[in-house]
């Protein structure tokens, strides 16, 4: 078992990464129902949530079913991210997470996100206002370094650590590699292996098989790990790779009733979540994904991203499953969807 302050995950468990415009509460659902043990809410400014704009605020919105959950914060203000953390309380998450990962320029630049990766003591001094101003559990993400000159992620560790952090997530990648390139995990296995560190440690980046996760496991000695753009339409990821871990033996592929029934509830909840309109609009990017591997797709994705209608687009689905009826699914790698975050317009 594995213990974040009073929060109890199972052995290994497997996180899913907070995706900007990606991980809200319609698609953290099916990741749920999918074997996901933590979740987190998309990253949430915190001058965003002390001016009361509304996509922040609607960001700390989360059912009861996905519990454990975490609300993730940013920002370079000390002031700023302790109130937004007080705000993130009054919610009554199970934890509040600080990101130090993002490596968009907007956010990076203004000294947040990975940005603050440059300035360890300031680091330090904005995790330490956010874990004085709350008594949930307080977690960070962030990355190895700025850049392969300043990979400085075991003294972060440290630091962090003795601030009072409850458990940290690192992604295999600097600033710089934005999401490009291999993760090195090496680092994070270090910081791991550090006598001096007994908070729970959680790798994340390029996870994309059972395989995978069983070899990293193994190879680096993580207490759990981390996923993100390998459950961007796919969200069975976690039940194959829990599996995988329990017998050595995969799961058979999600068949065409499985994937139709997720994405069908995908859909509705974005629908009742965000409204007809947007909840339509933003379901656009994941059908590619949902319906990867089926042959002369094609015609039928193109229907589903220009339907404005929700009966339209659940009569399209149920095409689909007439039409694919008995295709059996290959066991293929999951193609890693390309991923940028974005910096949150509040």
């Amino acid at each position: 078992m594995v213990k974040i302050g009073n929060i109890s995950l199972p052995e290994f468990p497997l996180l899913l990464a907070p995706m900007e415009d990606v991980s809200d509460p319609p698609f953290r659902a099916v990741c749920k129902d999918n074997g996901a043990d933590l979740m987190f809410s998309e990253f949430i400014s915190s001058e965003g949530l002390i001016r009361d704009a509304i996509k922040s605020r609607q960001k700390l919105d989360f059912e009861e079913e996905e519990r454990p959950f975490g609300i993730q914060i940013f920002g370079g203000d000390e002031e700023a991210l302790g109130m937004s953390a007080k705000i993130c309380e009054t919610v009554q998450p199970d934890l509040v997470d600080i990101n130090f990962g993002c490596p968009v320029k907007k956010v990076a630049m203004k000294g947040a996100g990975a940005g603050v990766l440059k300035d360890i003591d300031l680091m330090v001094r904005l995790t330490g206002a956010v874990v004085k101003s709350t008594s949930l559990p307080v977690t960070v993400k962030t990355r190895l370094g700025w850049d392969d000159n300043t990979k400085n992620i075991e003294e972060v560790a440290e630091r962090l650590q003795d601030v009072g952090i409850q458990a940290l997530s690192i992604h295999g990648r600097t600033r710089s590699q934005m999401y490009k390139g291999e993760a090195d995990w090496s680092l994070i296995a270090k910081v791991k292996n550090n006598p001096r560190i007994h908070i729970p440690i959680f790798g994340n980046g390029d996870i994309d098989s059972p395989e995978k996760a069983l070899l990293y496991k193994n190879r680096y000695g993580v207490d759990g790990i981390m996923i993100g753009r390998a459950a961007i339409g796919y969200p069975w990821i976690f039940n194959e790779i829990k599996h995988y871990l329990q017998t050595g033996t995969h799961l058979p592929p999600p068949t065409i009733e499985q994937r139709v029934e997720v994405c069908r509830k995908h859909l509705h909840k974005s629908y009742h979540w965000k409204g007809p309109r947007v909840g339509i609009f933003e379901m656009r990017r994941h059908y590619a994904n949902y319906l990867k591997g089926m042959p002369n797709i094609k015609e039928y994705r193109s229907r589903l991203v220009v339907l404005e209608q929700l009966e339209e687009i659940d009569a399209v689905l149920d095409e689909i499953l007439i039409q694919f009826k008995g295709f059996e699914f290959s066991r293929s790698p999951i193609e890693l969807p390309n991923y940028h975050e974005k910096c949150p317009v509040n």
